[in-house]
Order: structure tokens, then C-alpha cells, then sequence
């Protein structure tokens, strides 16, 4: 899945502990002496770098819907963008010790089988996939940074900066919009499916990897609990309510 510009992310979800405890405030050496706190890491990694090699191909895919030439050229920016991230932390997996491969591949039949229920029909559709859909995944695993220890957590941020696309997206959808009102029931539509699908995609994947279920509910990572777990995916559809408002649309 993609991910979003910096001033996309909600509120809540960027704001940092005022100090950190627990795991959080560990270096790598030291929280990795945990193994299964290791394993989810590597897991949340192996995911991260799927889903950015994914929104690379995806994103060059995308530029053949693109009307104008100067769209086309901002994609192709955008899907490098992307594949520099997927680098970071293919290296990243690499210098701690572990496969890349291996550790992505528990992860593609789930990304790829929602990108394949969600496929864009047109243009614009794909656009609110990317600023939409996508920004949930970005949430998600914000959320789980501020429970990383420090190292981990600085290359999770970092690949979840900016692209560029969502005010991209905002600009073209809107105006979209504004010459043709009717796209907007359409897109406000798809945009509810993309929710539906990117919330149960990423519960599926959180309950299928015993080491990142248990760094959810607090058995690894510092601070989360069940009661929190539904608290966050509260806030995550905060934040999709918001991302609909800027884009024109009702939730």
C-alpha cells in the first residue's frame, strides 16, 4: 500500500510521546535482544517494503490512465520516490541480519489481493486510491512507530514522508469535481469501499503474524492493549473522514 505526504497524517497519529518508555525508549541492540519483539520488526519491515516495491509498480501502472503529459511526469516522480524508500528498508532488513525476501513474502498475497479487488477503473479513481486507501496503511503504521524502539521508529517515519501525491490528488480530484458534480457520488463510493477493504486487509495481516499481533495488544511493544487497539482504528477513520472532506467528498 501507499503512502501519504507528512501533512496528511492526522493530528493525533504524528504527535510523539512526551517521553518515551519502555521499548520506545530503547536502541535497536537492545530492544532486539527480545526475539519475538525482533520478529515483528522484521515483520512491520518485511510489510513496509512490499507495499512501497508495490505502490512503485503500481504507481507506473497508474501514469498510463494520466490525461496530460505533465501528470505523467509527476507520477513517474512520485513511483521513484516510492522505490527510494523500498531501498531503505531492503537495506535496512539486509544490515540487521535478514533475507529481504523472505521477509516480504508472508505479505504479497494480501497486498496483491487487495490492489486486485481494488483496481481503479479510471484516472480519478486511482488518485483517491492513492489518497485514501493508501493514507489508512500510512496511519496504521504511524500509530505502531510510536511504540518501536528509537532506530526502527526513525526509518518507519522516514518512509512514510512526503511524496507528494496527496495534494496532488486533492487539486485533480477536486477540480474533477467542480466541472462534472456528478463524479462526485461516484468517487464518494469508491472512496467507502477503499475503507472497507484497507481496515479488514490490515486486520487480516495484524492477525495472520502471531509477532505483530502481540506487539499490538501489548505483549512486545510499549503502551498498546486491546482497549487501545479499538481506540486506534477509531482514530484511523477519524482521519479517513477528514482526507474526505478535503477531497470534496462525503464520508
Amino acid at each position: 500500500m501507499r503512502f501519504m505526504t507528512t501533512s496528511d497524517k492526522p493530528d493525533n497519529a504524528s504527535a510523539a510521546p512526551a517521553a518515551h518508555t519502555g521499548v520506545a525508549a530503547q536502541d535497536w541492540t537492545r530492544a532486539s535482544a527480545e526475539p519475538q519483539y525482533r520478529a515483528a520488526v522484521v515483520d512491520l519491515l518485511g510489510a513496509l517494503a512490499y507495499g512501497e516495491l508495490a505502490a512503485f509498480e503500481r504507481l507506473a501502472e497508474d501514469a498510463k490512465l494520466a490525461p496530460t503529459l505533465a501528470d505523467k511526469a509527476e507520477l513517474a516522480k512520485m513511483a521513484s520516490a516510492e522505490f527510494h524508500h523500498y531501498e531503505k528498508l531492503r537495506d535496512r532488513l539486509t544490515e540487521i541480519g535478514e533475507e529481504p525476501t523472505a521477509a516480504m513474502e508472508p505479505f504479497v498475497a494480501a497486498l496483491d489481493g487487495f490492489h486486485k479487488q481494488t483496481a481503479p477503473s479510471d484516472w480519478l479513481e486511482g488518485l483517491v486510491k492513492a489518497y485514501v486507501g493508501d493514507s489508512i496503511a500510512s496511519d496504521f503504521y504511524r500509530e505502531v512507530a510510536a511504540r518501536l524502539d528509537s532506530d526502527t521508529r526513525e526509518l518507519v517515519l522516514a518512509v512514510l514522508d512526503d511524496t507528494g501525491h496527496a495534494g496532488f490528488a486533492v487539486e485533480k480530484v477536486r477540480a474533477a469535481i467542480d466541472a462534472e458534480p456528478r463524479v462526485g457520488g461516484r468517487l464518494a463510493l469508491w472512496a467507502r469501499r477503499l475503507m472497507g477493504e484497507a481496515l479488514s486487509q490490515s486486520q487480516r495481516v495484524v492477525a495472520d503474524r502471531d509477532a505483530l499481533s502481540t506487539m499490538l495488544v501489548g505483549g512486545v511493544a510499549d503502551g498498546f492493549d486491546l482497549a487501545e487497539v479499538g481506540r486506534m482504528f477509531s482514530r484511523i477513520t477519524e482521519a479517513h473522514t477528514k482526507r474526505m472532506a478535503a477531497l470534496g467528498l462525503a464520508a
